[in-house]
């Protein structure tokens, strides 16, 4: 069983930065980002492959964030730039063992770990 513990959400004026940190055992794992906004639902924004050789983004966060990973610190990284009020919702950590990944990183069904999420709040 993986725990993913996310950390750095905040409140942050608009264009402002954050960076989210997700810790975990997860030097196997695809590892994603996923945001929900109130009263829609739970889009993706970012995923990383287990090596970090390959990095996935959603159009809408596309030259603004960038996700990363460190496994020696056990550790992945979704740096947040330009923040837009729109990029307001909970954001959500999420891994899949590579060994059982099927490909469709954007989908929240790929990943079967999940992390408790943390708010990220952008004021205009």
């Amino acid at each position: 069983q993986v725990q993913l513990v996310e950390s750095g959400g905040g409140l942050v004026q608009a264009g402002g930065s954050l960076r989210l940190s997700c810790a975990a055992s997860i030097s196997r794992y695809v590892m994603g980002w996923f945001r929900q906004a109130p009263g829609k639902e739970r889009e993706f924004v970012a995923a990383i492959t287990s090596s970090g050789s390959s990095t996935y983004y959603a159009d809408s966060v596309k030259g603004r964030f960038t996700i990363s990973r460190d496994n020696a610190k056990n550790t992945v990284y979704l740096q947040m730039n330009s923040l837009k009020p729109e990029d307001t919702a909970v954001y959500y950590c999420c891994g899949k063992d590579r060994l059982l990944y099927s490909g469709f990183y954007y989908s929240r069904n790929e990943y079967n770990y999940w992390g408790q999420g943390t708010q990220v709040t952008v004021s205009s």
